[in-house]
C-alpha cells in the first residue's frame, strides 16, 4: 500500500523546506516597527550556517494595513529589505497574510470594528485585496517560496463557522493570490486542526484544504503522559494529514525552554524531525528562530513562556535545538532527501469514518476516543517495526495490504463488515479489537455482523458492561502464533471509564481460540476465511494503553509483530528491542536507507535484521563492526547495501 510521500514542486524541482518561523528579537510581532537591518541579517546568517534554508514570515496586519483601502508603504519597504537579506543568504521565505493571531493574543486592524472574517462579504473582500496587494509587490522576488493565508486562523476568526463558509473564504483569497500573479505554493496556515485529525470540527476541514491548497501544514505542540507517544505525536498528525494526498509540511513545532530543559528539548526535536520524515513530512519549520527579551511588550507580558521558543537565545547564540536542526540538515543532504520516498507498506491502519464524519444521533465524544486510540496504535505499530499506511473508512478501505489493524473499535459502518471479510477471503489478515466506547450513549459494539464476521457468539447483556476485574489483563497463548510460542503470556495495563473498562464475552462458533485471559475466557480468536483470516481481540488493549501514563512499549508491540508474521507482512528492517523503531526510505536510484530510532534513556547496541539481506553501513560507507550503537534517545540513518529489493 502506498504511503504518502507527495512533495512540493517549486520552479519545476521537488522541494524540501527546513527552516524557522521568524520574528526578529528586536520586536517580535512588532519587529516591523523596530526593524533593524543589521540584527535581521545576523539572525538569518546564524540560521543559514546551521543548514536552514527558509523562514516563515508574517505581515503583522494592523501595521501593514492601517486602513481598509491603504497599505503602509514604510512597512512594505522594510519587508522588501527583509526579502533581499534572505536572497543574500541564499534563503527563501513564506509570507503569511492575515496576522491576526500571534503567541497568545489577537490583534485587529482598528477598522475591523468587530466584522466577521469569514462571511462578511466586505471583510472577505478586504482580506483578499490585502493578499493580492502583497503578492503584486513581492510575488516576483526570488526569495518568496510560497504563501500562507493566516496564522492559526481558528484562534483569530473563530472555529464555529460552517466548513462551506470557511472553504469559500479560503478559495476567494487563493483566487486573489493567483490573479495577482502568485504562482508559488499556497496554503492556509490554519494548523490542520480539523475534524479529520482531531475529531473536532473547527470549520477547517482537511478535505477542503486539500482541494484548495498545494500543501497541508500541521502545527503540533503535544501535551501528554508518555514519552514515546510524545516522540510520535507530530508524526501521527502528519500521517493523518497525508491521507489527502497533498504534501505535508510540519509548519510549526517546538518547545519553550521554560517547559523543557535544553537536553530534553533537543531530544524532542531529534525525534520530531526524524519520525515525521518517516511519516511523510517533506518540510519542517520550527517555532521559532530566536528567544526574546521583551517582558514589557504584549503578548510576552502575559505569556512569558512565549519568549523562549527560540533556536537561538536573546544574544543570538545557538541553543541545542538548533544543533539538532543542523544535524538533520546534514543528513537530509547526505541522502538527497528530495529524491527519496517512503517504502510501500503491507500493513494498513483503518481510520473509522466516525472520526471525520458527523452521523446523526451519535456522541461527539466518540471522536476523541477514536483519535486517542489510533494514536496509541500507531505508536505500537512503529515500535513493532511495522511500516503502516492509513486508510480511511469514509473514503473506502484500500485493498492492497496484507494486514489491516482496526484498534479498539466501537463502531464501523454497516457495509464495512462485508468489506473486511472480502479482504480476508482475498488473503489478508484483518485484526479488530473490541471497545464498548467510553460513554453510555449506545454503549457496545456496532460492526454490522459481529458474530458472523468473527465466528463467535457474544454473551452481552442488556445495558450492562462486562467489567475487566484485574489491573493487568493477561493473554496466554493456547497455540503458536506468528512467532509467539504456545504458553507465551502477553500483559496489558487495564484502564478506562466505567463504560470502556470492559471486555467482550464470547464463545467460539467457528473461530479458533488463540489466547485466553487469566480467567480462561477467549481473549484472541482467529477465524480462517478463504486465503486469509480475521482476528478478534476481546479487550480494548489500545484504548487502555492510550489512557495509561508511561505505558510504551507495551505488549501490543509483540502482538502486532506476531500479526505481521502471520500475515506475511514485509518488514524491511527489524530490531528485537521494542524500544528501538526502524523504517526505511528509498531513493529514486534504488538506494535504500534504514532509520533506527531509540526511545531508551541509556546507550544501546542493536543488531538489526534485514529482510532482503545485505549489510548496514553508515552514510559514509563504513560498516558497523559489532552492531549499531545508539546513544540515549539516539537516531541513526544508515545505508543498506548488497541486499535484494524491498
Amino acid at each position: 500500500m502506498r504511503r504518502n510521500s507527495a512533495r512540493m514542486v517549486v520552479g519545476g524541482q521537488p522541494a524540501s523546506w527546513l527552516g524557522a518561523n521568524f520574528w526578529s528579537r528586536t520586536g517580535g510581532p512588532h519587529m516591523w516597527r523596530h526593524y533593524d537591518r543589521a540584527v535581521v541579517r545576523e539572525e538569518l546568517r546564524v540560521l543559514r550556517e546551521h543548514g536552514l534554508t527558509m523562514t516563515r514570515s508574517f505581515f503583522f496586519w494592523p501595521d501593514f494595513m492601517p486602513e481598509p483601502y491603504a497599505i503602509d508603504e514604510d512597512m512594505t519597504a522594510r519587508f522588501a529589505d527583509f526579502l533581499d537579506l534572505h536572497a543574500e543568504q541564499g534563503m527563501a521565505t513564506v509570507p503569511t497574510f492575515i496576522v491576526g493571531h500571534m503567541s497568545g493574543e489577537n490583534w485587529d486592524p482598528p477598522w475591523r470594528a468587530g466584522r466577521e472574517l469569514y462571511s462578511d462579504v466586505w471583510m472577505v473582500g478586504r482580506q483578499a485585496w490585502f493578499a493580492g496587494e502583497m503578492v503584486r509587490r513581492f510575488g516576483a522576488h526570488l526569495a518568496v517560496a510560497g504563501w500562507l493565508v493566516s496564522n492559526e486562523m481558528p484562534l483569530y476568526g473563530g472555529d464555529h463557522a460552517p466548513h462551506e463558509v470557511v472553504a469559500a473564504w479560503a478559495r476567494i483569497i487563493r483566487d486573489a493570490v493567483r490573479a495577482a500573479g502568485g504562482r508559488q505554493p499556497f496554503s492556509l496556515g490554519d494548523g490542520a486542526w480539523g475534524v479529520e485529525t482531531s475529531g473536532r470540527d473547527n470549520g477547517f476541514r482537511l478535505a477542503d484544504t486539500a482541494s484548495i491548497c498545494d500543501f497541508i501544514g500541521p502545527h503540533i505542540y503535544p501535551v501528554g503522559d508518555d514519552p514515546i507517544r510524545q516522540h510520535y505525536a507530530a508524526a501521527w498528525q502528519c500521517e493523518l494529514a497525508g491521507t489527502f494526498g497533498k504534501p505535508v509540511i510540519l509548519e510549526e513545532f517546538g518547545v519553550s525552554s521554560d517547559f523543557a530543559s535544553d537536553q530534553n528539548a533537543a531530544r524532542y526535536y531529534r525525534h520530531v524531525l526524524h519520525n515525521s520524515l518517516l511519516a511523510g513530512a517533506t518540510g519542517w519549520i520550527a517555532w521559532n528562530n530566536t528567544d526574546f527579551d521583551l517582558a514589557g511588550q504584549d503578548p510576552y507580558r502575559h505569556h512569558a513562556f512565549e519568549q523562549h521558543f527560540g533556536l537561538t537565545d536573546v544574544a543570538g547564540r545557538p541553543k541545542p535545538t538548533l544543533t539538532e536542526m543542523a544535524a538533520f540538515a546534514t543528513m537530509l543532504n547526505a541522502i538527497e532527501v528530495s529524491r527519496c520516498a517512503r517504502t510501500d507498506a503491507d500493513a494498513a491502519l483503518i481510520v473509522p469514518a466516525y472520526l471525520d464524519t458527523s452521523y446523526p444521533f451519535t456522541d461527539p465524544a466518540d471522536r476523541a476516543h477514536i483519535a486517542r486510540t489510533l494514536a496509541q496504535a500507531y505508536v505500537g505499530a512503529r515500535l513493532a517495526d511495522l511500516p503502516v499506511a492509513l486508510t480511511r473508512e469514509s473514503s473506502g478501505i484500500g485493498t492492497d495490504a496484507r494486514l489491516y489493524l482496526a484498534p479498539s473499535v466501537k463502531q464501523l459502518l454497516a457495509p464495512t463488515a462485508a468489506a473486511l471479510e472480502r479482504l480476508a477471503d482475498a488473503g489478508a489478515c484483518v485484526y479488530l479489537s473490541y471497545s464498548a466506547g467510553d460513554t453510555e450513549w449506545h454503549r457496545g459494539p456496532s460492526y454490522g455482523r459481529l458474530e458472523e464476521t468473527f465466528g463467535v457468539r457474544h454473551r452481552l447483556d442488556v445495558g450492562l458492561a462486562d467489567v475487566i476485574e484485574d489491573d493487568v489483563a493477561e493473554f496466554r497463548l493456547r497455540q503458536d502464533f506468528g512467532g509467539l510460542a504456545r504458553g507465551t503470556t502477553l500483559r496489558f495495563a487495564v484502564a478506562g471509564s466505567r463504560h470502556s473498562r470492559s471486555f467482550l464475552p464470547v464463545e467460539a462458533a467457528g473461530a479458533e481460540i488463540l489466547a485466553t485471559d487469566a480467567r480462561g475466557r477467549p481473549a484472541l480468536l482467529l477465524r480462517p476465511v478463504g486465503r486469509g483470516s480475521l482476528v478478534l481481540c476481546t479487550y480494548p488493549i489500545e484504548h487502555m494503553a492510550a489512557l495509561t501514563p508511561g505505558v510504551n512499549p507495551d505488549d501490543s508491540v509483540a502482538l502486532y509483530a506476531a500479526l505481521a508474521r502471520h500475515a506475511g507482512v514485509r518488514r524491511p528492517v527489524t530490531v528485537d528491542d521494542p524500544r528501538v523503531a526502524s523504517d526505511t526510505l528509498v531513493r529514486d536510484d534504488g538506494t535504500l536507507f534504514a532509520v533506527l530510532a531509540s526511545h531508551a534513556a541509556e546507550p544501546l547496541t542493536v543488531k538489526p535484521s534485514l529482510a532482503a539481506g545485505g549489510d548496514l553501513t553508515t552514510l559514509d560507507g563504513k560498516e558497523p563492526a559489532e552492531g549499531v550503537r545508539l546513544g540515549p534517545f539516539g537516531i541513526k540513518v544508515m545505508r543498506i547495501t548488497g541486499g535484494g529489493r524491498v
